[in-house]
C-alpha cells in the first residue's frame, strides 16, 4: 500500500491503491442512465472521507452496505469533476473476526474534551451580567455530555467528535481579541451569544457517527428550536429583561442574511461581530484541514462550502 495512504483516506491522492477497512457514512441508491441501480457511499476513516460507486448494486448490496457498516474495500483513488472518488475493485462487510470498531474511523477535535471544557468555564467565569451568566450555566449543566461530543456539523466544518464544543471555544479566542481590540464591546453579550449560538443543534443533528438530520431539525432547525429553549429557560430562571430578547437575537440573526439561513440579521453590535467570528471560525477550519492534506505547489480538491473553490499551497509555507 502507498505510504500515503497508510496515513488515512484523507491523505490519499489520485493513483493511489487502498486495501483497508473504511466505514460507510452514508449510503443513496441511484438508476444509472442504462436503468441499472447503483449506490453512492460515503466512506471515512479518522482522516477524511470521500464518495465511492458501487455499480450493479444488487437488493443483497443496499442491505448490507448502509450507514455505520465497516468494510473491507480494494479500490484506486480517481478524481471526478474536481473531487477525489474512490473506485471500487472489491467491497465486503468486515467480519467479527477483524476486531474493528466505529470508533476508529471517528475523526475527532484536535483538543481534548476536558480542555475545551475548562476554556467554557473560564470564559463563563469571566461574565459579570447575573443573568446572561445564569443562563448560560444552565445551558451548559444541562447539554454538557453531547456538547463535549457532538460536531459542530453534518458536513463542511467541525464534522467531529467534540466538533461543536471545539467550534465554540475556538470562537471565544477570537471574541477576546476582539475585545481588547475593541473595548466597547459588550463582552459578556458576546460570550453568552457564542456558547448558545449553535447549541439548537444537540436537537438539530442525529449524533457523531453517521451525523444526519433529525425530523425536528428538518422541520424547524437549530434556531428557532434554540430561540424558544433560550424563553423557557429564562422562565424557569425567572430572568426577565432585555438581555433575553438581545440573547435570543444573537441566535436568530448569527446566520448573517436570509439566504444563509438567517431569519433576522444582525441588528445589534455584537450580533454582527458573532456573525462575523462564526463565519471565520469555520472557513479557517475547512481550509486548514484541506490545505494539510495537500503538498506545497498544489491546490485542494474544490471546497464546496466555500464558492467550490480550489485553494493553492504556497510553495514557501514548507
Amino acid at each position: 500500500m502507498n505510504k500515503s495512504v497508510n496515513k488515512g483516506i484523507g491523505y490519499a491522492g489520485i493513483g493511489e491503491k487502498i486495501d483497508d477497512f473504511l466505514l460507510i457514512k452514508e449510503a443513496t441508491r441511484g438508476v444509472a442512465s442504462n436503468g441499472k441501480p447503483f449506490l453512492t457511499l460515503i466512506l471515512r476513516d479518522a482522516t477524511g472521507e470521500i464518495e465511492a460507486k458501487l455499480w450493479d448494486a444488487t437488493k443483497e448490496d443496499e442491505e448490507i452496505f448502509v450507514p455505520e457498516q465497516i468494510v473491507r474495500l480494494n479500490g484506486e483513488i480517481n478524481q471526478f469533476r474536481g473531487k477525489l472518488q474512490l473506485k471500487i475493485m472489491a467491497i465486503q462487510p468486515a467480519q467479527p473476526t477483524d476486531d474493528v470498531h466505529v470508533s476508529q474511523f471517528v475523526e475527532k477535535a484536535p483538543v481534548h474534551r476536558d480542555v475545551l471544557m475548562e476554556k467554557l468555564t473560564e470564559a463563563i467565569f469571566e461574565m459579570k451580567n447575573p443573568a446572561m451568566q445564569r443562563i448560560v450555566r444552565a445551558f451548559i449543566k444541562k447539554y454538557q455530555e453531547p456538547l463535549l461530543t457532538y460536531p459542530a456539523a453534518s458536513k463542511n466544518h467541525h464534522e467531529y467528535v467534540s466538533g461543536l464544543a471545539h467550534h465554540i471555544v475556538s470562537m471565544l479566542a477570537l471574541a477576546k481579541e476582539f475585545h481588547t481590540l475593541y473595548p466597547e464591546i459588550n463582552k459578556d453579550l458576546l460570550y453568552s451569544g457564542i456558547i448558545l449560538h449553535d447549541l439548537g443543534k444537540l436537537k438539530e443533528l442525529s449524533g457523531v457517527v453517521t451525523t444526519t438530520y433529525t425530523i425536528e431539525g428538518k422541520l424547524l432547525g437549530h434556531i428557532p428550536m434554540m430561540v424558544e429553549e433560550i424563553g423557557r429557560v429564562a422562565n424557569e430562571l425567572q430572568i426577565e429583561g432585555e438581555e433575553v430578547l438581545i440573547l435570543k437575537h444573537l441566535v436568530l440573526s448569527h446566520h448573517g442574511k436570509a439566504e444563509w439561513g438567517s431569519p433576522k440579521p444582525p441588528l445589534v453590535r455584537e450580533a454582527e461581530i458573532l456573525h462575523l467570528i462564526d463565519l471565520i471560525d469555520a472557513k479557517m477550519n475547512m481550509l486548514n484541514r484541506a490545505l494539510t492534506k495537500v503538498k506545497p505547489g498544489e491546490f485542494t480538491e474544490r471546497l464546496f462550502a466555500m464558492d467550490n473553490r480550489q485553494f493553492y499551497k504556497p510553495v514557501f509555507d514548507e
